[in-house]
This record gives C-alpha cells, structure tokens and sequence, in this order.
C-alpha cells in the first residue's frame, strides 16, 4: 500500500522544464531543414552544443559540454540529406568561454554524431519568439500561437484572486513558467523576459493600487 501511494504521489508531481532539445526535435518543431539550423548557429542565434569526454588542448584538459562549429562540420548539414550522420571534431569551445581551443589529444580530434547535438531550450524559445514563430496549442478550434497565453492570462487572474500578488515579480513569473511546464509536459515553456514582459503591465498597475 506504501509503495503505491508513493506511485501516486509522484505521478502527479510536475516534471522540472527540458533543458536541451536535440537537433531532429528542433527541425520538427519548426518544420525547416538541418542546413537551416546550422546556418543560424553559425550567425550566432543559438549555440549547437555537445557533451564529451576528457581530451587535451595543449596544457589544458577539457571535458563535458562544448559548443560547436557548424561550418566546421558542414557535410554533416547537408540540405540534400546525404551527409554523414558522424564528423569529427578538431576544436571546441568550451562551455562559458568565448575561446576555440584545438583537441591536440587524440591528435585525429574527436568523433561528434549529429543525435548527440543538442540546443538549450531557453535558446530555442528565446529564437522562437524573436522571430515570431507560430506554433499550434490546443487553445480553441483553428487557433495558433506559440504558447498558451491566453490560457496563461486566466491562471495569472485566478492566481491573483485566491492569493494576491507574491512578494516579488520573478516570483510571479516563475509560477507562470511552472504553469506552462504543466500544461505543456515541460515541452513549451517562454523564457522569462517574454512572460515578464506581458506580465509587466499587471504587475504595476496592481501595485499603483496597492500604494
């Protein structure tokens, strides 16, 4: 009985947001080809990255999550499709750091598969949303948008009626964020400056009344 109520708890409890997406999800969701994904890599939009285990650059040993060149795999983003599914990697760049460093241990560079590439997902709702990118929710027959705001803008009314406003407003926007990862699995969740900047409005003009 115990390990069934544990079941239960658990299976209602919300899942934490994914954090990375991989490149096969990501030209699902946008219905565009790897050749276009690689190309705003490399123009700076988002970061391709990868995890890999320790290798040197000269006196330094680097191991873990790495950003990658693009156009330094360029046959493996081929828009025709008949590129390799595996290129190998002779410079990384280390998570956090703007440096490209070259693998000079093993001296043939390292081998990187298309499906260990991933993007942050906040990268790919931040891009999603700079560009106005449509994506269908089930919010009423034939309706699109990218995310569930008007779905949102009842649970933030709902929220502010039974319990007011929190103390601070990345309070607010985090449980709106929890609020997405609800109703989406964690697979459609806004960055917090697009919530913040819908939330905004409310969130000053509640607090003039208040004063």
């Amino acid at each position: 009985m115990l390990l069934l109520c544990l079941h239960e708890d658990v299976s209602i409890m919300a899942l934490p947001p994914r954090v990375y997406l991989t490149l096969q999800e990501v030209t699902a969701r946008w219905g565009c080809n790897i050749a276009d994904v690689a190309g705003w890599a490399d123009a700076g939009r988002f970061r391709i990255l990868t995890g890999i285990a320790a290798v040197r650059c000269g006196d330094e040993i680097i191991a873990g999550k790495v950003v990658l060149s693009p156009m330094e795999l360029l046959p493996l983003f081929r828009r025709c499709g008949t590129g390799p599914s595996e290129g190998i990697m002779r410079r990384i760049q280390p998570a956090g750091r703007s440096d490209w460093l070259l693998i000079t241990d093993p001296t043939g560079g390292i081998p990187v598969a298309v499906a260990d590439m991933l993007i942050l997902a906040e990268e790919v709702h931040a891009f999603e949303e700079e560009n106005d990118m449509v994506r269908r929710v089930t919010t009423g027959p034939g309706a699109t948008t990218p995310y569930d705001w008007e779905g949102m803008n009842v649970a933030l009314i709902q929220r502010i009626h039974e319990q007011g406003l929190p103390a601070t407003q990345s309070e607010l926007i985090a449980e709106m964020q929890d609020w997405f990862a609800d109703q989406s699995g964690g697979d459609r969740i806004p960055d917090s400056r697009t919530i913040r900047r819908r939330i905004t409005p409310v969130w000053k003009a509640l607090r003039r009344e208040d004063a």
